[in-house]
């Protein structure tokens, strides 16, 4: 083994400060931390929540589970107590058209002192009417009324019957008909007798009659006229007693909210529509009955109380709101219906806020990526921004009523900043399709998804552990707990420096090894919880893999661990089934044959391999050519393919190892099958990193250990992959025994070497390599393929 290739013992992993952890578990300060590092989007979120100028809205740019959502609603929350409160909003009845209601904007917390005094206005109300109509005075006029209307009725009948009288004739009334009868030797006359009558005595009573009926119309021709202005009088007389009655009532209401010109407004609007109401509602005093006293009480509430949209607390600060379901509805608010007697019936009290109406004047937290989803919202949201006003139209075939009946309340105007939470592809789409959008959303909150390991990130990140530990009722976490954590998240980042930004890992991990904390009644989360917590997640998630492993361990999935052979090199896949991510090796086997096809990728021939992948064999050709091919054609068939792989394939990280196995078939020398390779390549020859190493060198060592440590078996890993590595403790105990190696190569050349123990050979000033070096033989091959397909030419 080239031991100058080999890296040491404490290059593979990090080495996090156990002071600065120490120290920070003891410092209370640690626990007001909000945000872990990510300075960029500090700054970017208090810029935007600070300017007041319009369009300066924030989208948030982030992958899920970052804490984007936490660490803004947090901050936000902050900044808010510096804010002031805005104004409450209500609808009120709009008395001369209750299809438009008016918008009623008051101070903090006014709206429900309205509410209440409205309320106990209609309390006097109901006390007050109908007992004002029992008043004696009243009824006195009332009677007086009556009595003219009567007189005027007696006088009439009275005068028709004297004439009757005078004719020998009764006059009589009953329920409301007057008719008329014969009066013979001083006594009327029934029917049947006057039946009996001769018939020019019938005759001449009938003339006497039809006269008597003709003075009685004319007598009472203007008797509905009589009733009209009775009734009219008696009308003004319970208009002037409920006025009188209101006057006292209103005059209270209007001298305490004398400041509030809208206010003012509505009670003058409010006076004569609540005289005609006590008039007909209230005037008759039909028997105490509660079910008719509650009728009386919920229409008078119907038609008088404010509708309130939004009400703050004095002193609360600007409001945040955050809407996880953004509906058209949700957000701008419905007009709800109810159904009375068969028809769809609505009114100003049935119109119900959205999450733009509670934010007004406060912040408004949205899922961008929900937003998008939902029909009208995004359009609706740009018009409320643009025009800083918000009209409750509805999308009527959202509604599915299209021909019932609905409101047209008055607008309201809206002033509130909006967060928009969303991943970095949305935002750059909505930038290229969306003009408007960057004209509303200036501000970018940028979330790094990792964090540069420093004191003050490391001090931060141990506070939020330690929060995080007392919400779930711990009483505390030990230093090698926390030391453990701040490896996982380093290990999630894959980098030696950096944390992972991704702390709903850290939470997840923490709430799993709660569960194995408090199976033993511990109160203080130790080591041996967190590993207990990532060994049940391993087991959980590790049924693919440990299939994949055992395929290889019975042979069904040819590998070899031990040995050297030609065209075949043991590459590194890495494999992510749901929240598991696995390595294992896979064979690549290449072959050489003289012909002009060049280097055939199978997996693209077969659309298995990805545009990535592709891209990785095609640099293969530009390597051949520059490395050995400048004096003469590059003529050649090569085939290479990841050997029993059936799933699609993508990625550059196999084109180092397909190399070495081109090359191998290429001089017919073998390479060694203790080593697994993993990196990329340049067509200069330069390797380059990959992801995720540390699972691929775990994949291949599980199946060395399996077959057994030999002291000679390793993994190649590109030079720039070094300060990503971060492997667990059974790989860094057999790297201690000298049991197993972790190569780092900058070029081809050197893994050349490493995997075929031979001299690669480096070319002289003449532009030659060494005899039987490694390039020498390759040079060596392609020329005579070229000559042979050359000679088959020309033939």
């Amino acid at each position: 083994m080239h031991s100058k290739y080999a890296l040491h013992l404490q290059q593979l992993t990090a080495k996090p400060s156990r002071r600065s952890i120490n120290h920070a578990l003891k410092d209370d300060a640690a626990l007001d931390a909000t945000f872990i590092g990510q300075d960029r989007a500090r700054d970017a979120l208090a810029f935007g929540l600070g300017i007041k100028a319009k369009g300066y809205n924030l989208y948030v740019m982030g992958e899920q589970a970052t804490g984007r959502f936490t660490l803004v609603h947090e901050f936000i929350d902050k900044y808010v107590n510096k804010t002031v409160t805005p104004d409450d909003w209500c609808y009120i009845n709009n008395f001369d058209d209750e299809r438009e209601p008016y918008s009623l904007r008051l101070l903090a917390g006014e709206s429900k002192k309205l509410s209440k005094d409205l309320g106990l206005l209609i309390d006097e109300l109901l006390d007050t009417f109908p007992a004002a109509f029992d008043n004696p005075g009243y009824q006195r006029k009332k009677a007086a009324i009556t009595r003219e209307f009567d007189q005027k009725y007696d006088q009439a009948i009275e005068n028709v019957e004297l004439q009757a009288q005078r004719n020998n004739v009764a006059l009589y009334e009953d329920g409301g008909t007057i008719s008329f009868s014969p009066i013979v030797d001083g006594k009327t006359i029934n029917d049947e007798e006057f039946a009996q009558f001769p018939e020019d005595k019938r005759q001449e009573y009938y003339l006497i009659i039809d006269q008597l009926e003709n003075v009685l119309s004319e007598a009472l021709i203007e008797l509905p006229t009589w009733k009209r202005a009775t009734a009219e009088k008696l009308r003004k007389l319970k208009r002037d007693t409920a006025e009188q009655g209101i006057k006292p009532l209103l005059k209270d209401l209007e001298h305490e909210y004398s400041a509030d010109l809208a206010i003012l407004k509505f009670f003058r609007q409010l006076k004569p529509h609540l005289i005609e109401t006590v008039v007909e509602i209230l005037a008759e005093d039909k028997k105490d009955n509660k079910e008719d006293e509650y009728d009386k009480r919920s229409i008078l509430e119907e038609q008088y109380l404010p509708n309130i949209l939004v009400s703050h607390a004095v002193n609360s600060g600007s409001p945040v709101v955050y809407e996880p379901n953004p509906s058209h509805q949700n957000l701008f608010g419905r007009v709800e219906y109810t159904n009375i007697q068969g028809s769809v019936f609505t009114n100003y009290r049935m119109i119900r806020p959205g999450a733009v109406h509670k934010a007004n004047g406060g912040y408004l937290l949205l899922d961008m990526d929900k937003v998008i989803e939902q029909p009208y919202v995004w359009e609706t949201l740009k018009l409320v921004l643009k025009f800083g006003t918000l009209k409750m139209d509805l999308p009527q075939h959202d509604v599915g009523m299209v021909n019932s009946i609905t409101l047209n309340p008055q607008q309201i105007p809206i002033d509130v900043k909006v967060v928009l939470l969303g991943s970095r592809d949305l935002y750059y789409t909505l930038q290229d399709y969306d003009d408007e959008f960057y004209e509303l959303f200036r501000v970018l909150v940028d979330f790094d998804h990792e964090i540069p390991l420093d004191k003050k990130t490391l001090f931060d990140f141990v506070g939020r552990v330690r929060s995080q530990v007392k919400r779930l009722g711990l009483h505390s976490i030990s230093a090698k707990a926390m030391y453990r954590l701040v490896e996982h998240s380093l290990r999630l980042a894959e980098h030696q420096q950096r944390l992972s930004a991704r702390f709903a890992d850290v939470i997840e991990l923490l709430n799993e090894a709660d569960y194995f904390c408090k199976m033993q009644q511990k109160v203080e989360l130790d080591v041996g919880h967190i590993e207990s917590a990532l060994e049940s997640k391993t087991h959980r998630t590790g049924r693919v893999s440990e299939a994949v492993l055992d395929d290889i361990k019975q042979g069904q999935i040819l590998i070899a661990t031990e040995g050297v052979d030609i065209g075949k090199v043991n590459g590194l896949t890495v494999l992510e089934v749901g929240d598991c991510m696995f390595g294992t090796p896979a064979r690549i086997t290449s072959t050489v044959y003289a012909g002009a096809n060049g280097v055939v990728d199978i997996e693209r021939e077969v659309e298995l391999g990805q545009p990535i992948h592709s891209k990785g064999v095609m640099l293969l050709t530009g390597y051949l050519g520059y490395k050995y091919a400048q004096l003469f054609p590059l003529t050649l068939s090569a085939n290479i393919a990841i050997e029993q792989s059936y799933g699609h394939i993508d990625g550059d990280s196999a084109s180092l190892a397909e190399l070495i196995a081109l090359i191998s078939a290429l001089t017919r020398l073998p390479a060694r099958q203790d080593l697994a390779i993993t990196g990329s390549i340049n067509q200069y020859g330069q390797v380059q990193s990959v992801g995720g190493v540390n699972e691929k060198i775990e994949g291949f060592f599980k199946l060395c250990q399996h077959r057994g440590l030999t002291g000679t078996q390793g993994v190649i890993i590109p030079k720039s992959n070094q300060v990503n590595l971060m492997l667990d403790k059974e790989v860094l105990a057999a790297v201690k025994a000298g049991k197993f190696h972790i190569c780092v190569v900058e070029t081809v050349d050197q893994a050349l070497e490493l995997l075929m123990d031979r001299d690669v050979g480096e070319m002289n000033s003449k532009g030659r390599y060494p005899k039987n070096s490694i390039n020498y033989i390759a040079v060596t091959s392609l020329l005579n393929i070229a000559n042979i397909v050359a000679g088959a030419d020309d033939e």
